[in-house]
């Protein structure tokens, strides 16, 4: 029988079980954590509702090389929701992309790890991103190269509810079907909170996935941080076979894995610290 791994010993870098994937999602949890107190930065909660889709996507679905990141062959992804950037940089450096201890230079003076996720010198990263709205037209646009070059490679694109806001991303939700882009994925963190309040308070989203479907997009909706759930939502061999690009939208909790963080727009920009950020830490530990 397998002995059980401690919540903070490494993952292997291959392919992880769908077993292993909520030790990866809190890893990436507490990382992210830590990297945003030590820097006095924002964004904890938006990072939190979207712990099990990177857990899912580098630890099982994406096909990438950590010891080769530039390898030509590679899926594409856009982190089109740039402000969660310490939580795919906390995914890069446990899946082995570049060292763990490279995580302390995030959002610092002189460090290289952006507070918006950047691609200038960081492996693993396709391309920079934070100016919410652009990340969907991005992934249209690599998806649009892989098909004029027939390669297999797929593009995903994980986008949060608030750049929905954003005419940019709907009048690239509007080209993708044109372009039969079967090779793209959209995965929505729909979180239902914003900068400035809950979504359905600034620009309410609903109808959401009827919108995606009018446009042309194979449409479902998963519990984001249902594991199994997600999985097969991401698995493209689990469609029905279409020539039109996919959206899933996954409902998720910001600051999801902290009680009080939970569903509290306080936690969009407030920085964890002192009391609250060993609070904070104990429940991650405890839960892993």
């Amino acid at each position: 029988m397998e002995r059980a791994r401690p919540a903070s010993e490494p993952l292997p870098s291959r392919r992880l079980t769908p077993d292993e994937l909520p030790q990866l999602a809190q890893q990436i949890r507490v990382a992210a954590l830590r990297m945003i107190s030590r820097a006095n930065a924002a964004h904890v909660g938006t990072v939190f509702s979207c712990a099990e889709l990177l857990a899912c996507l580098y630890g099982r679905i994406l096909r990438v090389r950590p010891d080769q990141p530039a390898w030509p062959g590679r899926d594409r992804f856009v982190m089109s929701k740039g402000h969660g950037s310490a939580g795919l940089y906390a995914a890069l450096a446990l899946r082995g992309f570049f060292p763990r201890e490279r995580l302390d230079e995030f959002s610092v003076d002189g460090g290289s790890l952006y507070g918006h996720v950047t691609h200038r010198g960081v492996p693993g990263v396709d391309v920079s991103t934070g100016a919410l709205g652009h990340g969907l037209a991005l992934a249209v646009g690599f998806a649009a190269g892989a098909m004029r070059q027939a390669a297999p490679w797929r593009v995903y694109a994980l986008l949060s509810d608030g750049e929905c806001d954003e005419g940019s991303t709907w009048e690239a939700a509007l080209l993708a079907p044109v372009w039969k882009q079967s090779n793209l994925t959209a995965v929505i963190d729909y979180n239902k909170i914003q900068s400035l309040g809950r979504v359905d308070e600034v620009v309410p989203l609903e109808p959401f996935a009827e919108k995606w479907k009018a446009f042309g997009w194979d449409t479902r909706e998963v519990d984001g941080h249902d594991i199994p759930g997600v999985l097969e939502a991401l698995d493209p061999e689990r469609w029905v076979p279409a020539n039109r690009p996919r959206c899933i939208i996954a409902h998720t909790i910001k600051g999801k894995g902290v009680s009080f963080m939970e569903d509290a727009l306080l936690w969009h920009y407030r920085t964890p610290k002192g009391e609250e950020y060993e609070r904070a830490l104990a429940e991650l530990e405890r839960s892993a």
